[in-house]
């Protein structure tokens, strides 16, 4: 019914929306009902038409942005692992979530594994600090522990959310994965807004403190040449 609607160059009735979606009117009716609450498209009352709301616009606007984020962080992504041997990830935060969109691998026979689309656990991960210390939020509930190793007292986690703002870049030590460490920097973009967070990891027997302290300016960066070049 979107692409109905998106196709068409004059607001549309249900019953001609429905015809040409090939769906029943009562369905269509329903179904644009929840389309106009959440903005998607709007009911005009004086005609009794519908046609696509702005929030589409929105949606096609933050989905514009994150490709051209991808692009511009690309070369980046590939410059920090060859430089650290380890695996560079971007991540774009959302919905109280941050999720991973792209990585690179770098050059050493065994590397820690990225997964597109793999959400971070906030309270365990490097990415996560840093969306907590930009103003993200945690879910109600107890800090599940993913290992021994995982803060899971909140009073903890905001000590160390706090050291995170301060120092600029975050760090995980076994916390999520028991043998996988990771730093992290935000990526900011108009307004000193967070737009993505650039991460290394990789395994804690080569990736230990000393290597994850060495990498840190080389991540920050490119985090902020990730930041300028997305908003030029």
């Amino acid at each position: 019914m979107l692409d109905v609607l998106a196709a068409s160059p004059v607001d549309l009735g249900t019953n001609e929306i429905a015809r040409r979606a090939e769906v029943n009117p009562s369905t269509a009716s329903r179904v644009l009902a929840t389309l106009a609450d959440g903005g998607l498209v709007q009911y005009m009352a004086a005609t009794g038409r519908y046609r696509l709301g702005l929030r589409m616009f929105e949606l096609g606007t933050a989905a514009v942005a994150r490709v051209d984020l991808q692009g511009v962080a690309r070369i980046h992504l590939r410059a920090l692992a060859d430089a650290t041997g380890e695996t560079a990830t971007l991540s774009v935060p959302g919905d109280g979530a941050v999720m991973t969109v792209d990585f690179a691998s770098g050059g050493a026979s065994v590397q820690s594994v990225a997964h597109i689309g793999r959400p971070s656990v906030l309270h365990a991960t490097a990415i996560g600090k840093v969306y907590l210390a930009c103003g993200g939020r945690l879910p109600a509930g107890s800090l599940a522990a993913c290992t021994e190793r995982t803060i899971t007292d909140r009073g903890v986690l905001a000590v160390e959310v706090d050291r995170v703002r301060e120092r600029g870049h975050a760090r995980s030590v076994g916390e999520r994965e028991p043998d996988l460490n990771a730093v992290a920097a935000p990526i900011r973009g108009r307004d000193d807004a967070l737009i993505a967070i650039l991460g290394l990891q990789g395994p804690a027997g080569r990736f230990d403190r000393r290597a994850m302290r060495t990498a840190v300016p080389t991540l920050v960066e490119r985090a902020r040449a990730i930041g300028r070049g997305a908003v030029s």
